[in-house]
C-alpha cells in the first residue's frame, strides 16, 4: 500500500520507541531497568480520582464543547494567570488532548508552508516534527552545557528570518532539565520588541517541578509582551496524570478559534471525564505536588550523584522536570559509533532503558528519567556504571 508522503518525513517518537522496546522485553521475563519514559511512577492523586468517579455518578459520557467544558477553560484560565501574570479568559483558552495535541493544532492554526519556528537544541523530539507535520520550517539554535543550555540572544537574534513566525521556548526543558533564568527571559524580550510580527509559545508542562532554582514566566518579566506569548501547559506530568490526556493553550482568541475550528473536525472535544479529572486537579488541594515535587528533587540528587561518579561522564546538573542528560561521548570509539549503539550496549549488557540524546538533537548524550523508584536510581546507575566499565 501507498503511504502519504508527508508520514515519510516525520521521525518516529524516540522516547517511545525505547519504551516499547522496554516493555516488550519485561513482558518476555527479562529484567529491565527503565529510564526512557517521561512519567511520573506516582499514582494519580486520590481527589483527582474522586472528582472523575463523581462525575462518573452524576453522568458523563455526552459530548462536551469542542474547546472543553467552560469550567475547565474557566480553570485553566486561572491557573496561567496566576502563573504568569495574564488576563485570560475562558473563551481563550482550549483544551486539547494532551499538550502535545495543543501544540499540533497550533502549528496547524498559525503555520503556513514555508514558515519558521526558531526551537533551541537539545529539545524535546516531537518539536520540530509537529512543525514539519504542519508544513513548517524548524529552525534549531544551539546551546551549550557548559553555559547551562542559555538561550543567547544573539544567537537567536541571528536565527530570525523574514519568514519567521514564532520561537519555541521550554523551560524548564525536557531533555536537559535547563531552567532559563529572568536574564535570559529578558534577552528573548528585547529581540522579540525588535520583532512585533513574532510570537513566542512557551511550554510549560514542567513549571511546577523546579528545584533551587526560580520559574521565570516570559509574560510578567515583559508584560508589554504578553499579548504575543502563547502558553501550552497540562495536567499530566504534575499531577501524575499522563494518561488522562488533558493539555490546553491560551492565547490570542482567533487564534483559540482556528484551533477549535481544526480539533472540531479531529478529535471534538476531550474525553469528559479526563476533562472532570483536569478540573478536579487544578480546584483541589495541592498536597500531592508538594510531597511528588519533594521525592522527586531526592531522586534527582541521587541521580546526579551518581551519575557525576562514573569515571569520563560529564553532566550539568539538572534545575527542572525530572530529566538527567549526560554526555556519554566519552565511551563512543571504534567499538561503540553513536549514542544509538550505546544505548542499545547498555541495554543488553546492563538491562537498563535509556533515550539515545541524537532523539534530542544532542548526538552524544542520553537522557535519563527519574522518574522511578529510588531503588530503580541506584540498582539502575550501578548497572550503567558496570556495562560502561566494560568499554
Amino acid at each position: 500500500m501507498k503511504i502519504a508522503d508527508r508520514v515519510g518525513r516525520i521521525q518516529p517518537s524516540l522516547t517511545l520507541a525505547v519504551s516499547a522496546k522496554a516493555q516488550k522485553l519485561k513482558a518476555s521475563g527479562v529484567d529491565v531497568i527503565a529510564f526512557g519514559v517521561g512519567e511520573p511512577d506516582f499514582d494519580t492523586p486520590a481527589h483527582i480520582k474522586a472528582g472523575a468517579i463523581a462525575a462518573l455518578e452524576r453522568g458523563v459520557g455526552k459530548y462536551t464543547a469542542v474547546a472543553g467544558t467552560l469550567e475547565l477553560r474557566a480553570a485553566a484560565a486561572a491557573e496561567l494567570n496566576a502563573a504568569h501574570g495574564t488576563h485570560h479568559t475562558a473563551e481563550s483558552v482550549i483544551v486539547s488532548v494532551g499538550a502535545k495535541h495543543s501544540l499540533f493544532n497550533l502549528f496547524m492554526a498559525m503555520l503556513d508552508d514555508g514558515d519558521e519556528v526558531v526551537i533551541p537544541k537539545p529539545c524535546w523530539v516531537s518539536y520540530p516534527e509537529l512543525v514539519m507535520m504542519a508544513g513548517g520550517t524548524p529552525v534549531l539554535v544551539d546551546t551549550r552545557p557548559d553555559e547551562e543550555y542559555r538561550l543567547d540572544e544573539a544567537a537567536l537574534r541571528r536565527a530570525l528570518s523574514p519568514k519567521t513566525r514564532a520561537i519555541l521556548i521550554n523551560s524548564p526543558s525536557n531533555p536537559t532539565g535547563a531552567v532559563y533564568s529572568a536574564e535570559t527571559m529578558l534577552g528573548i524580550a528585547r529581540v522579540l520588541r525588535e520583532r512585533p510580527d513574532v510570537y513566542v509559545i512557551t511550554d510549560d508542562i514542567y513549571r511546577r517541578l523546579v528545584y533551587g532554582r526560580e520559574w521565570v514566566s516570559l509574560a510578567r518579566v515583559a508584560p508589554e509582551l504578553a499579548e504575543r506569548v502563547i502558553l501550552v501547559d497540562g495536567v499530566s506530568k504534575s499531577y501524575a496524570m499522563t494518561g488522562w490526556r488533558i493539555g490546553f493553550c491560551a492565547g490570542p482568541r482567533e487564534l483559540v478559534r482556528a484551533m477549535e475550528t481544526l480539533q472540531g473536525q479531529s478529535t471534538t472535544n476531550p474525553a469528559a471525564i479526563a476533562q472532570a479529572a483536569a478540573l478536579a486537579a487544578l480546584t483541589g488541594p495541592g498536597d500531592s505536588i508538594v510531597a511528588m515535587h519533594a521525592e522527586f528533587d531526592k531522586r534527582r540528587r541521587v541521580m546526579v550523584e551518581r551519575l557525576r561518579a562514573i569515571a569520563g561522564v560529564k553532566l550539568v546538573e539538572p534545575h527542572g522536570a525530572f530529566y538527567c542528560f549526560p554526555d556519554f561521548s566519552a565511551f563512543l570509539d571504534g567499538k561503540i559509533k553513536d549514542d544509538v549503539q550505546l544505548a542499545e550496549w547498555i541495554l543488553e549488557r546492563g538491562r537498563v532503558a535509556l533515550v539515545p540524546g541524537s532523539g534530542f538533537l544532542a548526538p552524544g548524550f542520553a537522557r535519563l528519567s527519574y522518574a522511578t523508584s529510588m531503588k530503580n536510581i541506584e540498582e539502575g546507575l550501578a548497572r550503567i556504571a558496570a556495562a560502561l566499565g566494560q568499554l
